[in-house]
């Protein structure tokens, strides 16, 4: 990092904070300043650091050591046999990652059993929403994060769409299981690697030229600020949609959905005070640190392009085409999103849905009757099935495993 350490960077990131976070955005599209109060956290209090220049320091000097030592494939090998909840960590790792990760897989002192139950239940009986919009929306929203778009793309995984769906959506079934964080669930270890294979990222990426062209100036990826703004693509979104398709929602079950994604946050490596307390919070977060940075890259319309493509592909012979795909697409994250992630506007299949999936939500709810859907909308929900299909499937049989390069030149 010539010379600068994320201990110094951090330091001086008052001063650089209301200088410097503007020219560290996307060169497209300025970060908003840190003005969120840590009041608002699950701690209730903390520094008030801006989250641009804060990362995960002790992950990041361990991964670094691992790989700096040529022990990537060694430490994968074990990890791929780690993969339950209430498995110890694996006696074959380097006793300075096996010390940390002993201690990241533990949960919060905050963490409520009965909240991730209540969770687990609302995703079992809203799975259809959830899958459709944190599986196949997240993903489209991602595209449209430059920094997000534009560190997939450079690193290992950029060059083989295919496997880093897969080993991405790990992370999203593991948190969507009914036995998400019972003893044979799996969310605390696929949290925990996602974790390392972050820490990786950081230490590669500066390595590489393209994307040291296309930072925007950033020295090290996935800051704390860039996993909020993922985090906020996945369950702030989501709730909002759901919301706006007028999915009833108890109070119980809207806290409790938080909550688990509140407790996956921490274990990513997410710092208590900047992981919103209430949905409330959430949104104040998510309009500061989201909705500015989206954007246009040709790195996020290219990475689209694939992942349509192969939904395209992999589904067409049971019905769904790519105009359709594009339409649903388009349908999740809105046209300002869509135009950014250059999928194309299909005018029949927009209407036909805009028209149709209100109607549908309404009757999963019982809201309305049969007869007032229309013939058209179960083209639409074995589309939507589909769509989440694609995505459920590409992960099994995979890991989650550290990388030891970033993409090939």
């Amino acid at each position: 990092m010539d010379g600068l350490s994320r201990r110094k960077m951090l330091l001086t990131g008052g001063a650089l904070g209301a200088f410097g976070a503007l020219s560290m955005a996307s060169p497209a599209r300025a970060r908003s300043l840190w003005t969120w109060a840590p009041s608002g956290s699950v701690a209730g209090a903390g520094a008030g650091l801006d989250p641009e220049w804060v990362w995960d320091e002790e992950a990041d000097q361990l991964v670094a050591a691992v790989i700096d030592r040529g022990e990537v494939a060694k430490v994968n090998e074990a990890l791929r046999t780690w993969s339950r909840n209430d498995q110890p960590v694996p006696a074959q790792l380097p006793a300075d990652l096996r010390e940390f990760m002993e201690r990241a897989r533990q949960l919060p002192s905050w963490a409520d059993r009965g909240k991730l139950e209540t969770a687990a239940e609302f995703n079992k009986s809203r799975g259809i929403y959830l899958n459709l919009l944190n599986g196949v929306g997240g993903g489209m929203l991602s595209t449209a994060i430059p920094r997000e778009a534009r560190a997939v793309y450079y690193s290992k995984g950029g060059a083989d769409m295919e496997d880093r769906v897969a080993k991405t959506s790990l992370l999203g079934f593991a948190v969507g299981d009914l036995n998400a964080y019972r003893p044979d669930g799996k969310v605390m270890v696929e949290a925990v690697k996602t974790r390392l294979v972050h820490a990786a990222v950081r230490h590669l990426l500066p390595q590489s030229p393209g994307w040291s062209r296309t930072s925007g100036g950033q020295t090290v990826p996935i800051s704390q600020q860039d996993m909020l703004v993922t985090w906020h693509s996945l369950p702030t979104y989501a709730m909002r949609k759901m919301l706006e398709w007028k999915v009833p929602i108890p109070p119980a079950d809207s806290e409790a959905y938080l909550h688990l994604w509140q407790v996956t946050a921490h274990l990513l490596g997410i710092r208590d005070e900047y992981i919103p307390a209430t949905w409330a919070a959430a949104n104040s977060q998510s309009q500061q640190v989201l909705d500015p940075v989206l954007d246009s890259t040709p790195e996020g319309i290219e990475l689209t392009d694939i992942l349509l493509g192969q939904l395209a592909e992999q589904t067409s012979p049971g019905g769904v085409d790519r105009p359709l795909v594009n339409a649903l697409a388009r349908y999740l994250v809105g046209d300002q999103v869509a135009d950014w992630d250059g999928i194309p506007p299909e005018p029949f299949w927009e209407k036909a849905i805009a028209t149709a999936w209100p109607k549908l939500v309404a009757f999963r709810e019982k809201l309305i009757p049969f007869p007032l859907v229309p013939p058209l909308a179960w083209t639409i929900d074995e589309a939507a099935r589909k769509y989440i299909m694609f995505y459920l499937t590409k992960g099994r049989g995979t890991s989650i495993v550290i990388p030891d390069a970033n993409r090939p030149a």
